[in-house]
């Protein structure tokens, strides 16, 4: 009786042991097929380039593809509620940053939790947008552009990517502290607002840095300012709003996310990735031209990015009123 016993207690640690060795032997094998990274943006903008970048680094260092799938609306929140309800096992990823953190506060009735569903994966990057005009704008400067604004009260046109988006929110806190009004135009993504402001049919876009770069460096944009605290790299000659609106800063944060309850081993598995690619000359010189400080990090430090993100447009949301479409 006593061996049997002791057969039995033997049997059923190993049985209670399964699951560990189960989950340990699937992420050793990970990943065995391809990966979709869901966008929230459409096809050209900053999260959808970025995403693109990171993904065929790690379809090369992880030998299956690390697929970008467009899933635009609702300032991202699609992309995001298709990811949370995703199995937890590594093969759904998001990209994510400051739209997660606007909608936390921007709606009232998600299906699902940001904080609580997502799991913070790693930090790709941090870049200030750029307030950039059509060349017909007669404002050369953002004074020059603060004077006109109030001289035409809700008759200038702002263009952003969609209501809640970064170059929305980051246009919310320029008329906030500038004391200006203007006309919002929401479009649905960067590229299609950044195509109607170069065709003149809008005059102003606070954009996300990786699709205006171009536009502004072959002068078929106007550059009045970026929106970082300090002047940027990239455009070294573009001054930066806070030098006449003392304080000001808003940026784009970029990440990966996973579903929560996606095996740590995973996570740790694609942050380390992600951390080689952004120490990796070239991809680093990629990012910076797109405007973009690297931002390399554990887990724990992209969640405290999201936190201190999340805080901060909470303020604008509530001051400005702003409600989804």
């Amino acid at each position: 009786m006593k061996l049997r016993r002791r057969q039995f207690l033997h049997l059923a640690a190993c049985a209670a042991a399964l699951p560990s060795f189960s989950r340990i032997a699937l992420t050793l094998d990970y990943p065995t097929r391809p990966v979709r990274i869901v966008v929230g943006f459409a096809a050209g903008s900053a999260f959808d380039i970025l995403g693109r970048l990171i993904g065929q680094w790690l379809s090369e260092k992880l030998g299956q593809p690390f697929v970008v799938e467009n899933r635009p609306g609702a300032a991202g929140s699609i992309s995001t509620e298709t990811v949370a309800r995703a199995r937890p096992d590594g093969y759904t990823l998001l990209v994510t940053g400051s739209n997660d953190a606007i909608n936390a506060t921007l709606y009232d009735h998600l299906s699902f939790k940001f904080i609580r569903d997502i799991a913070p994966v790693a930090a790709i990057g941090r870049a200030p947008n750029v307030m950039v005009v059509h060349p017909s704008m007669p404002a050369k400067t953002v004074p020059d552009f603060i004077a006109y604004a109030k001289a035409n009260p809700a008759k200038i046109t702002m263009a952003s990517a969609g209501v809640g988006s970064s170059s929305h929110m980051t246009g919310e806190l320029f008329q906030m502290m500038a004391g200006v009004s203007m006309v919002h135009v929401p479009y649905h993504g960067q590229a299609p607002a950044l195509t109607d402001l170069l065709g003149g049919q809008v005059q102003v876009d606070f954009s996300t840095m990786p699709p205006a770069i171009e536009y502004v460096k072959n002068g078929k944009l106007r550059a009045l300012a970026v929106t970082s605290l300090v002047r940027f790299g990239a455009l070294p000659d573009v001054p930066a709003v806070t030098e006449y609106l003392p304080g000001y800063e808003a940026s784009l944060l970029t990440g990966l996310g996973a579903p929560s309850n996606t095996p740590a081993e995973i996570i740790e598995m694609i942050n380390k990735q992600t951390n080689s690619a952004l120490a990796d000359p070239r991809i680093r010189a990629q990012l910076t031209a797109l405007g973009n400080t690297v931002l390399p990090g554990s887990p724990a430090d992209f969640s405290r990015m999201i936190v201190e993100e999340t805080d901060k447009w909470a303020k604008v949301v509530r001051f400005a009123n702003i409600r989804p479409e």
